[in-house]
């Protein structure tokens, strides 16, 4: 059935559903946990919450950030929440409430945007963010667009303990959480046109398509002392460029200490390097500080690789060997508006 054929507010009400809340609802039924106003006000109403507020938004778009032909609905859902919780985690922050709007042609499939919205909804309950409410208008091209808080960690004194990008300085050492390149190979089997019968390209697909915020890592990371970090969204150099920047630093990445998985290494053996240093979308950590607090995380059982230095001089990355020779990747990263 298509959107067209149930409306805007028989597809409000079927996707409302998928959250578990009745629309329009009762005259006297309570708002969800977290809320003082649910569904079917002009807006949603929260509860107030005790810290700073942490904003971000992120939107995908059929054909430019995924293959709507090989990728399944479902896992699109996941990955539009995934990648703005990817953001809180970045700064440090846990996630709070979201607002999903969906520009949807009008011969869209209604069974595809329940399924959407399950995917929607199974990252939420996972990473622990509230699904609030949001828009539904018609487009010409699918897109699916979140906007997600989350709530910063206070110190004993009140004062927000955040990550950023612009807190690293000479001395600090380079880490990064789980391994690199997974989902630009993943990306690249599904353009090939894999049919993903070995277990490393299902793996490889999986990061590609369900990634998983590093939630886990990112308080430990705070509580550690870390104070600048940045998720890796764009690829590697590329996003270590954005802390060179931010920062007024240089970064020396050593290219043989990048973690890289086994199922990569199996799958594209000459491409592994290429694709953990200018794949993006593996949204793992970078985490920059000094010494002691990196070394206490690599220790610390976390899966966290220590891969380079913050020195002086001029802002931006230098990508070196074993020997300390200049390595040159084949890609930076991905940029909405470069030419190819």
């Amino acid at each position: 059935m298509r959107v067209s054929e149930v409306g805007e507010f028989g597809l409000i009400e079927l996707l409302a559903a998928e959250l578990g809340v009745t629309y329009p609802p009762a005259p006297d039924a309570p708002p969800r946990e977290g809320l003082l106003v649910d569904l079917g006000d002009d807006a949603l109403v929260s509860e107030r919450q005790d810290a700073p507020l942490i904003w971000t938004t992120d939107t995908l778009v059929a054909g430019v950030h995924f293959l709507p032909d090989r990728t399944a609905w479902a896992d699109t859902g996941w990955k539009a929440l995934a990648v703005n919780l990817s953001d809180i985690a970045a700064m440090g922050g846990r996630p709070h409430l979201a607002l999903v709007t969906l520009a949807l042609p009008e011969d869209f499939e209604v069974e595809d945007a329940a399924a959407l919205y399950l995917g929607l909804r199974e990252a939420a309950e996972a990473y622990g963010a509230l699904l609030g409410g949001g828009d539904i208008v018609r487009s010409p091209v699918f897109s699916v667009t979140v906007a997600l808080s989350g709530l910063a960690p206070l110190a004993s004194d009140g004062r927000p303990l955040l990550m950023t990008r612009s807190a690293a300085r000479p001395g600090d050492l380079v880490a990064v959480t789980g391994c690199l390149g997974d989902s630009a190979a993943g990306l690249r089997l599904l353009v090939d046109g894999d049919s993903f019968t070995s277990a490393a390209a299902q793996r490889l697909r999986e990061a590609h398509e369900r990634p998983k915020p590093r939630l886990d890592v990112a308080p430990l990371a705070v509580a550690a002392g870390v104070r600048c970090a940045i998720d890796v969204s764009d690829g590697l150099v590329q996003d270590l460029g954005h802390i060179a920047r931010a920062s007024g630093v240089r970064i020396r990445l050593e290219a043989g200490r990048v973690p890289v998985s086994q199922e990569l290494k199996e799958t594209f053996p000459e491409r592994a390097l290429a694709f953990a240093l200018g794949g993006g979308e593996d949204y793992e950590l970078v985490l920059v500080a000094a010494p002691a607090v990196i070394e206490s995380l690599v220790q610390g059982g976390a899966g966290v690789t220590a891969i380079g230095e913050v020195v002086a001089g001029e802002p931006g990355v230098s990508v070196v060997d074993q020997d300390g020779a200049e390595v040159r990747p084949d890609r930076a990263g991905w940029d909405h508006f470069a030419r190819p």
